[in-house]
């Protein structure tokens, strides 16, 4: 098996494709299930992200072994020396736009797009990896990365929904009833630590708007503010963030 992956870590072009090929299956598979959530960044952003890292390691070798062979004289004549591992380091930078572009905060406060930016990241560096020829640490990666975007978000929110800290966003038809809401929250035992109230506008369809920060006490299911909350007829939206 060691055999068969060594000679893999060539500069052939059988394992210069299987490189590529590895590249769009790992970083299509990350993407599809990204795909299936409706995020941004699907299935040709990962594969393309993983394609474009494998090719910066395969032209980091490429271009050393160059230095080191047919451009020796001519290297050595002019006086240049180069550091080829800089084309690895350069994807990772690069990867901090399509993340930046990735992560937003909506008018509800709330920030989407993290998981998504994460994931374009590992993507980046497991497609630095393929190039590479570390086909061992590939595989244990894309099997970490891949558990952790599809099947860590349960427990997450499993955890969210146990914790004594809660954001919630409420609309309401006039900012008359924003002392009505808070009553509503504190007489479901929960403390408000922070609250904004946004003003009725042409986007809200002229309703006002409230995020708060809350804090629970030991008994309080999140579940039971959310209700307490949602049950008042002033109230037209309300839900976790």
């Amino acid at each position: 098996m060691i055999a068969f992956f060594d000679s893999l870590r060539t500069m052939s072009f059988g394992a210069m494709a299987f490189r590529f090929l590895l590249a769009v299956l790992f970083g299509g598979l990350i993407g599809i299930e990204r795909e299936r959530h409706s995020r941004a960044a699907g299935l040709r952003t990962y594969s393309l992200v993983c394609i474009g890292a494998a090719l910066a390691v395969m032209l980091s070798e490429y271009e050393y072994a160059m230095i080191h062979t047919v451009w020796a004289d001519k290297m050595a004549s002019i006086g240049i020396g180069t550091d080829v591992s800089r084309f690895g380091a350069q994807v990772i930078n690069g990867i901090g736009f399509l993340g930046a572009g990735s992560i937003l905060v909506t008018g509800r406060q709330e920030v989407k797009g993290l998981t998504t930016a994460a994931g374009l990241w590992a993507c980046a560096c497991v497609g630095l990896a393929i190039g590479a020829g570390f086909y061992e640490a590939v595989v244990v990666a894309f099997i970490l990365i891949f558990i952790s975007i599809r099947y860590l978000q349960g427990i997450g929110t499993r955890l969210k929904e146990r914790s004594k800290n809660m954001n919630i966003y409420v609309e309401f038809t006039s900012l008359d009833q924003v002392a009505e809401v808070v009553g509503a929250v504190k007489s479901a035992n929960a403390r408000i630590y922070d609250m904004e109230i946004n003003q009725p506008n042409a986007t809200s369809m002229g309703r006002a708007s409230a995020v708060m920060f809350l804090g629970l006490e030991k008994e309080t299911k999140h579940t039971d503010v959310l209700t307490r909350v949602a049950c008042l007829e002033t109230v037209t939206a309300c839900e976790e963030i």
